[in-house]
């Protein structure tokens, strides 16, 4: 495609929070997809002033009401005109229940005009991380209703075990939560991010993201990526996964002849697991992610010494000196992404996927 955007023209809702200053959310998304050729429609969750690793914030949750309004807005303008959609952040079961209903509604207009590969949901179930939970509990019964209707998941280990219903403690009992989820749901692809477990071939100061498109009968089609871990708290990582994802799985497809067309962009039985869209998507993105990573890590360094430097200099004594210490840390830790386009779009390092 020479040296223009990898993907075709593409128009992607991104329902996700956002926050005034700061890398989550679609503060992420919308950038990312945006800086690789993608037209972004940002239908915002929650407004607030940073994110919530900050431990203080301002702002406002969106209603149910208000994203289904929102959506007719863009019906009545004749601007629901999507060829993907990509779904974070929900505050609460009522509005992730109208986010579900504008993605099914996106699925069934692409049924009706008999362009079944015309439409594609990635969903990113965000309910939680390392067991514990940071919404509802009734949040987690309507993902496992919409799930059947999403065609690309990309749940966390922990999500994937509240999905899958199976605990991931080793490589067979994961194996068995890719299987739950592909014949349980019918979800056509499965990503499952950070996975944190002991394997031979898997050095210890790594992390993998293991991967799986079905066949015709539910079977998976499994690999894996393993990469370096850094030693460094992130904010916004999954939301990044997930904006890239939704751009290299489009150039992907868009690639491989004929896929485009087919249901939920679902490769033929034949296709091996690391030859599928999904695979070579993956790998892309954690490209990407590792240089964009790396580089904000190398410049935190520099602005914790700076931030230390300051509170040694402040007022502040006790509590309050820690918790402004806290505070220049999370400023330090957001992702480094608009001074790196190029990691975004032609990252130099590469990641290989291997059979699972």
């Amino acid at each position: 495609m020479g040296d223009g955007p990898p993907v075709p023209d593409t128009r992607v809702l991104a329902v996700a929070s956002h926050v005034v200053s700061g890398y989550v959310g679609n503060k992420i998304a919308v950038f990312s997809m945006q800086s690789l050729g993608c037209d972004v429609a940002a239908l915002n969750t929650v407004q607030f002033s940073n994110h919530t690793g900050y431990r203080q914030w301002t702002g406002t949750r969106v209603s149910a009401q208000e994203i289904t309004d929102l959506y007719r807005g863009l019906q009545q303008s004749y601007l629901d005109d999507f060829d993907m959609m990509l779904s974070g952040y929900v505050p609460g079961a009522q509005a992730l229940e109208a986010v579900g209903q504008i993605a099914q509604d996106l699925k069934a207009k692409a049924a009706r005009a008999e362009q079944p590969g015309s439409f594609f949901w990635v969903l990113d179930p965000v309910m939680g991380d390392n067991g514990n939970l940071y919404v509802a509990q009734d949040v987690v019964p309507v993902y496992k209703g919409l799930i059947a209707h999403a065609d690309l998941i990309l749940p966390n280990q922990f999500e994937a075990e509240l999905l899958s219903e199976v605990k991931i403690i080793d490589m067979p009992s994961l194996t068995r939560a890719i299987e739950a989820l592909h014949s349980r749901y019918g979800i056509p692809h499965v990503v499952i991010t950070s996975v944190s477990l002991t394997h031979p071939d898997q050095p210890t100061k790594s992390l993998s993201v293991v991967g799986s498109t079905m066949t015709s009968a539910r079977q998976t089609r499994a690999f894996k990526i393993v990469f370096p871990a850094i030693d460094c708290y992130f904010s916004g990582t999954g939301d990044m996964f997930a904006a890239l994802m939704v751009v290299r799985m489009r150039e992907a497809v868009w690639n491989t002849p004929g896929l485009a067309e087919r249901a939920s962009w679902l490769s033929e039985d034949g296709v091996d697991a690391l030859e599928l869209p999904l695979a070579k998507a993956a790998e892309k993105v954690l490209a990407s992610m590792h240089e964009v990573l790396t580089k904000t890590c190398q410049a935190m360094d520099v602005k914790m010494e700076r931030a230390q430097a300051e509170v040694v200099r402040g007022e502040e004594e006790g509590e309050g000196k820690e918790k402004k210490l806290h505070l220049l840390k999370s400023k330090a830790a957001e992702l480094r992404l608009v001074r790196h386009l190029d990691s975004l779009r032609a990252p130099t390092i590469e990641f290989r996927a291997t059979k699972f």
